[in-house]
């Protein structure tokens, strides 16, 4: 199977690229993004050796859906999506911040709790809590946006605002927009019989306003549990189905990577490869409702994909 792991398009008007995790971002006349979905994979902020097939397409449409979805709680950067894989929109200056929002305590909350911590990011956690348990409301635990090549890292509010990362007012506003978001995420995903447990939300200013950036409700950015047989599961103690890439660090960690210096990722035989497709394929069409029909990896698939970002600046871009 076919994947696309990386990009070397040079675009009208080109002044920058980016190169993160998951996506190629190139700047276009310093005012537009094109973001391109590559089919990297990434856990313990380290990208791994193999690229997954269709990831790139997916994670672009279920982005570019729940964007255009969510248009009414506040604006996003998206101005359109040309090709499966690409996001064209509007360039904006992100926080420093990331919002994670989370309604259930598992993954690295849940690992910190386990180990005796009973705050996080400044939020206060009740004793006797348990692996999986939802939390009477929402909380967010927001993380710094590290530079590439390094850890993003845990952050309280107070001790953002202290540090003039982001103005009490813009924060006010993020918060505000993070838990509307949430609550969107997890209406539409009880309507498809799935949880939205956690998930980050990335912010960026545009003109003086603040835009919604990057991906949304996405695998990546994302965990979702099955609804059917989430109390009986969490009443037992057993593990919950779920939708999303622990899996993926739960596969490294049971083989001895963390993303700690040292460490070597373990081999991602074909079988590993094809099931972590396999799982994103089941997520997009449970959360969106649609079957998913990727578009073939031709060989001109560079084209294809060049040519219909061409054809997109050549309407939005000035000349």
């Amino acid at each position: 199977m076919k994947s696309l792991i990386a990009t070397e398009f040079y675009f009208p008007k080109q002044t920058a690229f980016y190169k993160g995790k998951v996506r190629d971002v190139y700047t276009i006349d310093g005012k537009y993004l094109v973001m391109v979905a590559t089919d990297r994979i990434s856990a313990f902020d380290v990208v791994l050796p193999k690229g997954i097939p269709y990831k790139g397409q997916m994670l672009n449409q279920i982005a570019s859906k729940f964007l255009d979805a969510t248009g009414d709680i506040c604006p996003s950067w998206k101005i359109a999506s040309p090709d499966p894989m690409v996001t064209v929109g509007y360039r904006c200056d992100p926080f420093a911040v990331e919002m994670i929002v989370r309604g259930y305590l598992c993954g690295s909350a849940w690992r910190a709790y386990k180990s005796g911590a009973r705050e996080l990011c400044g939020v206060q956690l009740p004793e006797g809590m348990r692996e999986n348990q939802q939390f009477p409301t929402p909380i967010i635990t927001p993380t710094t946006k590290a530079e590439q090549g390094l850890h993003d890292e845990d952050i309280s509010k107070e001790e953002i605002l202290k540090r003039n990362i982001v103005s009490a007012a813009d924060y006010a506003l993020l918060e505000q927009y993070a838990l509307a978001l949430f609550r969107r995420g997890s209406e539409v995903a009880a309507q498809r019989g799935l949880i939205l447990v956690d998930t980050k939300y990335e912010f960026g200013k545009r003109d003086g306003e603040i835009f919604l950036i990057d991906e949304i409700h996405t695998p990546d950015s994302s965990r979702y549990f099955y609804a059917d047989g989430y109390l009986e599961r969490f009443e037992k103690g057993e593990p919950q189905r779920q939708l999303s890439k622990e899996f993926v660090r739960e596969w490294l960690m049971e083989n001895g990577f963390q993303g700690k210096a040292g460490q070597r990722v373990p081999e991602m035989t074909d079988e590993i490869v094809d099931s972590i497709s396999r799982r994103y394929v089941e997520l997009f069409e449970r959360i969106t409702g649609d079957k998913f029909c990727g578009a073939p990896y031709s060989d001109n698939i560079y084209e294809c994909i060049e040519a219909n970002v061409r054809n997109l600046l050549s309407r939005i871009v000035e000349n």
